[in-house]
């Protein structure tokens, strides 16, 4: 083993040793989307179950570690008859491919905020995007003895990418749905090791 190797595995072994893990709480996390519909407005919706962990060091954010799940089948757009369209074979196919995946591979800082860039699987596809991070505070204790750690995310997809190539188009010039799918993920993460809330 070389000089780099040693000094490779003792980073993380630092970072282990330092990084908080934070399970998502899932009822007080979700995945939301913004599409344009008819090329005039904006129609959002959002998957209310996101599960996972975050590895995180306050002191080194560029060792995050994300490792998270979305529950298409919880789409949710506020209309019965588009949510059952869009969990079918025509869009997500929930029967088939039930869950989206991100798991991190790096991070970085930028002028903007902490980058982190992953593996995003959706609809058995799977390409490497960047999530804008945005980091809400810092790490605070709740009247239950558990230590809660939240922060917000962004991306933006070409839905096309992944299969999901479903349109229609309009008389007029455009689509039905854009390509393009603004994403945006709120996690409340607990810290591993707390104390378990008693309500």
């Amino acid at each position: 083993m070389n000089w780099k190797s040693v000094l490779a595995l003792s980073l993380l072994t630092v970072t282990a040793v330092f990084a908080d893990e934070y399970k998502i709480d899932t009822s007080h996390s979700k995945a939301a989307f913004t599409v344009k519909h008819l090329m005039v407005s904006n129609v959002r919706g959002e998957f209310s179950k996101v599960t996972g962990t975050i590895v995180y060091d306050e002191k080194n954010p560029t060792a995050i570690r994300i490792d998270a799940t979305i529950d298409a089948t919880t789409v949710n757009t506020s209309e019965p008859k588009r949510d059952e369209h869009l969990r079918s074979a025509d869009f997500f196919d929930v029967a088939k491919y039930p869950t989206m995946t991100f798991k991190s591979k790096s991070a970085r800082k930028t002028a903007n905020g902490l980058v982190v860039t992953g593996d995003f699987s959706l609809h058995g596809v799977t390409r490497q995007i960047d999530l804008l991070v945005d980091n809400s505070g810092p790490e605070v204790k709740d009247p239950w003895g558990m230590f809660r750690r939240g922060a917000s995310a962004t991306t933006t997809i070409n839905r096309a990418d992944y299969g999901l190539t479903w349109n229609k188009a309009l008389e007029t010039g455009g689509v039905v749905v854009s390509d393009q799918v603004k994403i945006t993920i709120d996690v409340e993460g607990t810290r591993a090791g707390a104390a378990p809330a008693t309500k």
